[in-house]
């Protein structure tokens, strides 16, 4: 009995923490829902507003739970998000375009990080979410990234400049399609293999037709699926001592990943009703949200305001040149 009411009162402490994180991240859908913008966006911007929550030591502990463990909860279920099935429904042209998209923008932003004088963490962290899912593998690669001073500061950065830079695609990539006189299978491709976050490709697709929003977001979630093998890969260079730095335990496989990787087996293998896919994905959204609104408590706003015009630039080459790849490789898709 005594054993229980110690947990009890251990869970507990969590419970100031997560309720706040919540309440933020019930607000930013609310406005995400009335003015158009990213809840994301709106989550991180509220969270650094109330970052004075973080202070208070009773909220502390949850606030921090909430940006790491709900965090990971939030990515594993976007694993029902994707089968097998859509990574063949694509053909290989459109595979390898892909894959080679992912791959060179991730290259790209760790290249010019080093020629701009960042660490490299910093470009695999930006040229991730650039490449893969905006936000989501933002959060998701940091978690797996050796803690720092600078961690959560580079992840609040990336988490902005990418959905930042996803609005503005969201508006303007469907008027470059029609300036190029893209035909609709192009601009299904063009819309779900460059902008960031899945919400904008879908509101990107929509506003062409539905035949491209349905194509469109189907060619994003191919791009979501390469999250988990990224994360691998970021784990493998890990054990070989990434940057060349020592670190005091190795990194495993994280418990999210194998779960991501479970539930797309599932979805893959069993045909789930749509009721349970439909509310893993808001689940899924809502944790995002609330783990982004519990980072942006932690954040430290004079801490940013000192990183400089580089990684914000760094930022906007990698989402010029995944755009400019794309339109390049149209043609022979």
């Amino acid at each position: 009995m005594s054993r229980l009411i110690t947990q009890l009162r251990t869970a507990s402490a969590f419970l100031p923490g997560i309720a706040v994180s919540a309440v933020v991240g019930l607000a930013a859908l609310f406005l995400s829902s009335h003015y158009g913008a990213p809840a994301m966006l709106f989550a991180l911007l509220l969270g650094i507003a109330m970052s004075f929550i973080y202070d208070d030591p009773k909220c502390k502990i949850g606030v921090d739970f909430t940006a790491r463990h709900i965090l990971r909860l939030g990515v594993a279920l976007l694993g029902l998000r994707i089968a097998f099935g859509d990574l063949t429904a694509m053909g290989w042209k459109t595979g390898a375009l892909l894959v080679i998209a992912v791959a060179s923008t991730i290259l790209v932003g760790m290249l010019l990080a080093k020629a701009f004088g960042l660490e490299k963490r910093f470009g695999l962290l930006t040229g991730g979410s650039v490449g893969i899912c905006g936000a989501s593998a933002a959060m998701a690669i940091s978690a797996v990234l050796p803690q720092s001073k600078e961690n959560d500061r580079d992840t609040l950065l990336t988490i902005v400049g990418v959905t930042s830079l996803s609005t503005i695609a969201m508006v303007v990539y469907p008027i470059v399609a029609a300036y190029l006189h893209l035909d609709e299978a192009q601009t299904s491709l063009f819309l779900g293999a460059t902008i960031h976050d899945v919400a904008q490709v879908v509101g990107a697709g929509y506003s062409v037709s539905e035949q491209t929003g349905d194509l469109a977001t189907l060619t994003k979630l191919v791009r979501v699926a390469f999250l988990m093998p990224v994360v691998m890969c970021i784990l493998l260079v890990l054990r070989l001592n990434f940057d060349g730095t020592q670190t005091a335990k190795t990194p495993g496989v994280p418990s999210f990943l194998i779960a991501f990787a479970v539930l797309m087996a599932i979805n893959s293998i069993v045909d789930l009703p749509q009721v349970i896919t439909d509310s893993a994905t808001d689940i899924s959204r809502f944790a995002l949200v609330i783990s982004i609104a519990a980072i942006g408590m932690k954040s430290n706003l004079g801490q940013m305001l000192t990183v400089g015009i580089k990684p914000i630039l760094l930022l906007v080459i990698e989402t010029l040149w995944i755009a400019a790849l794309v339109l390049l490789c149209l043609p022979y898709v």
